[in-house]
């Protein structure tokens, strides 16, 4: 790697497993101290031992998004060790609990998606822009699904989750376009090799689809300080 993040601090939501975990390990790859957010203890240790063996620097976060105000307090955290955050990702997602008619979704899984889709990424947003302001390069990502705006069936909730998601990151875009440096875009993968993906798709061929790492090299580009994108959903190609 070439270093094209040292000296940034990153913190990427999702960061146990699939894409985000990718993006957490390249980030540190590439010079960043990543502060590496997800439920599950055990995954994150396991990602802390396979960065700090290459070389990188991790800060584990063992965090339920659901759990809205735990979201500031990290970010009041990391004022007091850091000063600043140079770069967000929201890569954390969920599907619902499984596909369904709109009329059988449980109300239940409703809520967990729209919990972590959407909710999570407004607090998110909310709690860190002001210490990306605080960067000279804050840079924010977060990840989409454009295949959605074809309304495909049973996939409803997703998708309104990932359209409510678009619609939040891009004003959020235009309302800080002149005024600010942080630069906000979203990113569009396609489908990946990821847990989440096999569940949506048990019978699928998983050799037929790219690894999360190839969608990594995109995530640097947005995340470096001399990216001026903004406002955009880039598709991975």
């Amino acid at each position: 790697m070439s270093g094209r993040l040292t000296g940034r601090v990153a913190l990427v939501t999702g960061a146990s497993r699939g894409l985000g975990r990718a993006i957490a390990k390249r980030f540190a790859a590439e010079g960043a101290e990543v502060i590496c957010v997800a439920r599950t203890h055990g995954a994150l240790e396991e990602l802390d031992d396979e960065i700090a063996n290459a070389g990188g620097k991790a800060v584990l976060c063992p965090l339920n998004l659901r759990e809205f105000d735990k979201i500031d307090q990290v970010a009041g955290a990391l004022f007091e060790r850091f000063g600043r955050l140079d770069i967000l990702v929201g890569a954390a997602g969920d599907i619902g609990g499984g596909l369904a008619p709109i009329g059988h979704v449980d109300q239940k899984h409703f809520q967990e998606a729209f919990d972590v889709n959407v909710t999570a990424n407004y607090r998110l947003i909310r709690a860190f822009h002001p210490l990306l302001k605080i960067s000279e390069a804050g840079r924010a990502i977060f990840v989409t699904d454009t295949a959605m705006h074809a309304h495909q069936p049973y996939w409803g909730v997703y998708g309104a989750g990932k359209a409510a998601l678009e619609a939040i990151v891009r004003t959020w875009a235009a309302e800080i376009a002149n005024i600010s440096a942080i630069k906000v875009n979203l990113v569009d993968p396609g489908p990946l090799a990821t847990r989440m993906r096999a569940i949506a798709f048990p019978g699928e061929d998983v050799a037929s689809l790219r690894h999360p790492d190839a969608a990594t090299e995109l995530f640097v580009t947005l995340a470096e300080a001399q990216n001026q994108r903004h406002g955009e959903i880039v598709k991975l190609t």
